[in-house]
């Protein structure tokens, strides 16, 4: 029986919360006497390894990673758009939050300039802080697997 998968070995990948990976293996195992295929994930930021189903990884949000030619739209938008400064932190926090796991380069690149946009203006609180860290640490770790981006435009989400 031949399958045909979504993401091969040596693919990288994007998987929300955790960041990028790359497929190392596609293995088959038996759990609870259910034979199932699974994509093994060494995910790069955290050194952890993952397994996913294989029938369960379109409904995962892990993606491929972005290819340049989103890259000036992100760019566009991380430089131009509109940052809600009003909303109270509490609702702010619930909204980056919600952005980023949804995993779109996109909505994590919107969170890291709306709060480089506050930590300019007064600290952020720790939670924010932490957020921020993290966001900003997924967004550079994808930028650099960006088949023929350049140095200087990585370096414009820093």
């Amino acid at each position: 029986m031949e399958v045909d998968f979504l993401f091969q070995i040596g693919d990288n990948i994007v998987y929300p919360m955790h960041g990028v990976g790359i497929i190392k293996a596609i293995e088959e195992n038996d759990i609870s006497g259910e034979k199932q295929q699974y994509y093994v994930i060494k995910m790069l930021i955290s050194n952890m390894q993952v397994m996913i189903p294989t029938g369960k990884i379109s409904s995962s949000s892990i993606r491929p990673v972005t290819d340049i030619n989103a890259l000036k739209h992100i760019i566009h938008i991380f430089e131009h758009g509109e940052s809600d400064r009003l909303l109270p932190w509490k609702q702010r926090f619930k909204v980056n939050t919600d952005k980023i796991k949804t995993g779109k380069i996109q909505e994590g690149a919107e969170v890291v300039r709306d709060l480089k946009r506050m930590k300019k203006e007064k600290a952020l609180n720790t939670s924010e802080k932490k957020m921020f860290d993290n966001a900003h640490e997924f967004l550079i770790s994808e930028l650099r697997l960006i088949k023929g981006i350049t140095e200087n435009q990585i370096k414009i989400f820093s």
